[in-house]
């Protein structure tokens, strides 16, 4: 994607100095009444784009500094493209058992999902069914605000304030900028309700996958306009007339899509390989995912699954036995994946079983 050069407040010249705005420190805005009026000073600043917001717990970076914002397809520090094309290809599986799901549901809906891949990864990311090269957003600053507050642990948490194209169309692709923008409450049916409480968007790089010069055209920091520390404290950041929206309303209950993304997630990988070798896929994954997110949120960055464990172990979240029985799984895994002539099959079951016994010595909300 092309990158923006952001048009900056005074306040906010002076706080990035000569660094660009995703290598600075964020910006600590103590009230949202102060937030609102720094983004209306930058909506303003920044007429030729439009303006979305992210709220995370954490302000992640790259290895070599500075905040990074990749789709969840896309993260790690290194990601071969071997690894990358088995993570489409898992993708493309998830993609074709909701439409089926759809389809068999009798979603309202269902035959525009077959046509277009990216409702289908819209579906697929805003249900957290699997991950997609695509990222999501809100045109609510409210909304981030509370996403942002209601998943951090940490005293700060952060908004990011974006700038993209216009939006035009419900899938909305400007071959400029070479961004797709998609919103989600015109093409998600009535009956998937969180992105009508979310006033959700996801946006990605147009008719890239796996194929690209270089991996940061693909990093959301190109289109970052500010980016901003608020405390995590519900008081006295709101104040009078304005609250966080309560974790029930962004999550609503009764969901009929979350439902059947729910079951879809469940199933999903039992459904791409047959036997022990579907077994294998899902154990892993729910350990990758693990290993994965809490990494992440240990070290602040996009860690790989090596240097994940290496965290883990480092603050005594696992031992070190179990630490090295990970990283033989690991290297097993990407045999199978990436190299799978040198795999004896018949060894299969051994894996499973091992596997099996690393995940009953996880959380098990984690699982």
């Amino acid at each position: 994607m092309r990158e923006i050069i952001p048009k900056l407040t005074r306040e906010l010249r002076a706080h990035c100095q000569d660094e660009p705005v995703w290598r600075a420190e964020a910006f600590d805005v103590p009230t949202y009444r102060t937030l609102v009026e720094h983004v209306a000073r930058l909506s303003y600043a920044n007429r030729d784009e439009l303006i979305f917001f992210r709220g995370q717990d954490k302000d992640f970076q790259s290895r070599v500094g500075g905040t990074t914002l990749y789709p969840a397809i896309y993260r790690g520090d290194v990601v071969p493209t071997r690894e990358l094309r088995h993570r489409f290809d898992m993708l493309d599986q998830a993609a074709k058992l909701l439409v089926e799901r759809f389809k068999g549901a009798g979603i309202e809906g269902h035959a525009e999902l077959r046509q277009k891949r990216y409702i289908q990864w819209s579906v697929l990311q805003h249900y957290q069914v699997s991950a997609t090269p695509l990222l999501d957003l809100t045109h609510s600053l409210r909304v981030a605000c509370s996403f942002a507050q209601l998943q951090s642990t940490d005293p700060t948490c952060y908004v990011y304030v974006l700038g993209l194209p216009y939006v035009t169309n419900r899938i909305t692709i400007n071959s400029e900028h070479d961004i797709v923008n998609i919103r989600l409450l015109s093409i998600c049916p009535p009956s998937a309700v969180r992105p009508y409480f979310q006033e959700g968007y996801l946006a990605g790089t147009a008719d890239v996958t796996t194929d690209f010069d270089s991996k940061t055209e693909l990093d959301f920091r190109n289109r970052l306009i500010a980016k901003f520390a608020i405390p995590r404290a519900r008081a006295p950041f709101w104040g009078a007339g304005f609250d966080r929206i309560p974790e029930s309303v962004l999550f609503p209950k009764g969901d009929k899509i979350l439902d059947l993304c729910s079951n879809l997630k469940s199933e999903l990988k039992d459904e791409l390989q047959p036997g022990d070798l579907g077994k294998f896929i899902s154990d892993w994954a729910t350990l990758e995912g693990f290993l994965l997110d809490t990494g992440r949120r240990l070290t602040e960055r996009n860690v790989s699954v090596r240097e994940a464990t290496a965290q883990l172990t480092k603050h005594g979240v696992l031992p070190a036995k179990v630490a090295q029985e990970i990283e033989a799984i690991r290297t097993f895994r990407n045999n199978l994946v990436h190299k799978p002539g040198t795999v004896a099959q018949s060894n299969l079951g051994q894996w499973v079983e091992r596997l099996g016994q690393i995940l009953e010595t996880i959380p098990k909300d984690a699982a």
